[in-house]
């Protein structure tokens, strides 16, 4: 990837994070960047196109290049990239209408980082014995669902659940420890 397309790809996140994909135009990304507004367009055909890339970038940053960090610290990552950036969490896990070849090797490659990871943690007696991608599928639904909760205003360490997202990952953990696994 060229610099300017990382560049344009970051203004388009800060966009994002500050208004919405409603916010994201190509037009404003090169003005964000002190370009023309044509100059995005030299890297993507379309918004659609810009918001796949930054998807694209957020689940490359989900995966840590060592698949034998602890899983319980990789979900409580990725707990805390989805609170500290609703909007990219929402981007990455939203409805797609069309395919994008770039997300699409990002998603995979996300998706078998967390498997690898689970498996590693399945031979090192840290999560139970079983399919790792249906374990890696239980682990995101958690993260996912207490994270929707969260941002829904459904769950709060103060208030209804008497949990955050992390507390309940930590709760997960905390259950399979003492069933014997962990």
């Amino acid at each position: 990837m060229s610099a300017r397309r990382d560049e344009l790809i970051e203004a388009a996140a800060r966009l994002l994070d500050d208004g919405g994909p409603q916010a994201v135009t190509l037009r404003e990304v090169g003005r964000a960047t002190g370009v023309s507004h044509n100059a995005p367009y030299r890297h993507f055909a379309d918004k659609a196109q810009l918001l796949a890339a930054i998807a694209a970038r957020e689940l490359r940053r989900q995966v840590p290049s060592d698949e034998s960090q602890d899983i319980e610290r990789r979900m409580v990552g990725y707990v805390r990239w989805a609170l500290a950036f609703p909007e990219r969490f929402r981007l990455v896990f939203g409805r797609w209408e069309r395919d994008d070849a770039e997300l699409g090797s990002a998603a995979d490659g996300a998706r078998a980082g967390l498997v690898a990871a689970v498996a590693t943690a399945q031979d090192q007696g840290r999560l139970p014995v079983g399919d790792p991608e249906r374990v890696a599928s239980l682990l995101l639904a958690l993260a996912h669902g207490a994270v929707t909760l969260a941002l829904a205003g459904h769950l709060a360490r103060d208030g209804k659940g008497r949990a955050s997202p992390e507390d309940l990952v930590a709760d997960l953990f905390a259950c399979l420890r003492a069933s014997g696994v962990g």
